[in-house]
């Protein structure tokens, strides 16, 4: 499952690492020569679009089709995707290929980390994290072999050669799950919770005006560039208030696992803001990139899409570190809801430091180092609230709604996406300094106010739960 989900990330990852540069840069060089808020908008809508579809994966995988099925049909999809963006021009291709992939993702992502919670099925918590964190390692190696790669095609060839090795990447995952799919634990190949046959015709009725609507919203013009992470977010922020309004109103639901869902919503609006911030790397820092950062290293270009790489890199290369360092601390390790203060704090720290050297260096350039020291800092603090969140997920989650509980965990990725959208565009309105200083000390404040509420939330999300 690990190497499943390395050679998905390095797709995602790899295609990601260079979307935005697509969308900026102009006819010229190879891009659509977007406006910069526009760029912002659409890669935070499509960001956020593919951790939503996520929710609806991870209810089809409960209760129509199992986790396996769900896994290798998402992995074929993914794979025509990523297929239609290399070879299709334009808008068009960009906007089909796009699609395909949020749509695939949607039904690998979740019944894939359920799986892994299913093998990790009877650990404790300190072998879940450690578990969960080896499982992100990989997610962090896919994410930087991914952009290395076709940031070094993109720049010597052109974008559509960086697409198709982004295809052959998914290509790599969909040969590896085949292979693997004869050891997967059993629960793998059941429907945990299936729909009584007649609440299909609902279920289908409610799709087709799903996508009715989504067409009627392009087709008028409701749904354009500039709002498209503003509908996203919206709707992300409606799907966690229905599954956490579920969970906590269900009569499948003990006391003590509706109290560690109470517990787990501080943790997880918490997270998502955070991911907000990590995310500005693909908007935000994607423009300041390519309006302040010198890419020229004697006759040779940098390749742009290296610099977000810094960022999973560094978490690949602390990884191993943090998880030994849990290990040894045993049961006197942090908890959860401190791992996350952390990580708020760290990158905070981080966009202070960000914030120094853009008021430093006035109107010049800024050197590409330190850009790439910036990306190291926020990058690395991943390890505090990623893995946490997927271990915390299928612990803690309710037993008649744990693969929705993974589901809503990835919402916090989508929240995520959608805000570095509207983050990017507040970036393109606002001055730099003002910007950089809401983001570092918000993420400080945000990070400290979590700290504080740590023991409550540690009670409320262990009840009924051993050490």
């Amino acid at each position: 499952m690990a190497f499943t989900e390395l050679w998905e990330r390095y797709s995602f990852y790899g295609l990601q690492g260079i979307l935005s540069f697509y969308l900026l840069y102009s006819l010229a060089q190879g891009g659509l020569e977007v406006e910069p808020a526009a760029a912002a908008g659409i890669v935070g809508a499509y960001g956020g679009s593919v951790y939503l579809s996520q929710v609806i994966g991870a209810w089809l995988g409960d209760r129509l089709l199992t986790p396996r099925t769900m896994v290798l049909s998402g992995a074929v999809i993914i794979t025509a995707g990523h297929l239609v963006l290399a070879f299709g021009p334009g808008f068009g291709g960009l906007a089909v290929g796009l699609v395909l992939i949020v749509l695939g993702t949607g039904a690998l992502k979740t019944n894939i980390t359920s799986i892994v919670g299913f093998v990790l099925e009877g650990g404790s918590q300190r072998q879940r994290d450690v578990g969960f964190s080896y499982f992100y390692m990989a997610i962090n190696i896919g994410a930087v072999v991914g952009p290395l790669t076709t940031g070094f095609a993109q720049n010597e060839y052109g974008f559509h050669l960086g697409f198709g090795l982004a295809a052959i990447g998914m290509a790599a995952a969909l040969v590896q799950f085949i292979a693997s799919m004869r050891k997967l634990p059993a629960r793998a190949l059941v429907v945990n919770n299936p729909l009584p046959r007649r609440r299909l015709p609902l279920v289908a009725l409610v799709a087709l005006l799903g996508v009715g609507a989504i067409a009627a919203a392009s087709a008028t013009g409701l749904l354009r560039a500039a709002n498209l992470s503003t509908v996203v977010t919206v709707l992300a922020l409606i799907a966690a208030a229905a599954y956490f309004l579920t969970m906590t109103t269900s009569r499948a639901v003990t006391p003590d696992e509706r109290r560690r869902v109470l517990g787990f919503l501080p943790i997880f609006l918490a997270s998502g803001i955070y991911f907000g911030f990590l995310f500005q790397k693909f908007t935000a820092i994607s423009i300041l990139v390519v309006e302040r950062i010198d890419l020229q290293i004697g006759d040779w270009t940098f390749p742009v899409a290296w610099i977000t790489t810094m960022s999973p890199l560094a978490g690949v290369l602390i990884t191993p570190v943090i998880a030994k360092l849990w290990n040894l601390m045993g049961d006197r390790q942090p908890r959860p809801a401190t791992k996350v203060a952390i990580g708020l704090i760290q990158i905070g720290c981080a966009y202070v430091f960000l914030l120094i050297v853009s008021q430093s260096t006035g109107d010049a350039f800024i050197p590409l180092a330190l850009i790439l020291l910036f990306m190291a800092a926020a990058g690395s603090s991943e390890v505090m609230v990623g893995p946490i969140g997927l271990a915390l997920a299928t612990r803690i989650g309710p037993g008649a709604f744990r693969a929705q509980m993974v589901g809503l965990n990835f919402l916090t990725l989508a929240l995520g996406s959608s805000l570095s959208g509207l983050l990017g565009q507040l970036f393109t309105k606002i001055d730099g300094a003002a910007y950089f200083s809401l983001v570092g000390f918000g993420a400080l404040v945000l990070g400290g106010a979590l700290y504080l509420a740590r023991r409550p939330l540690t009670g409320l999300m262990g009840a009924g739960l051993g050490r």
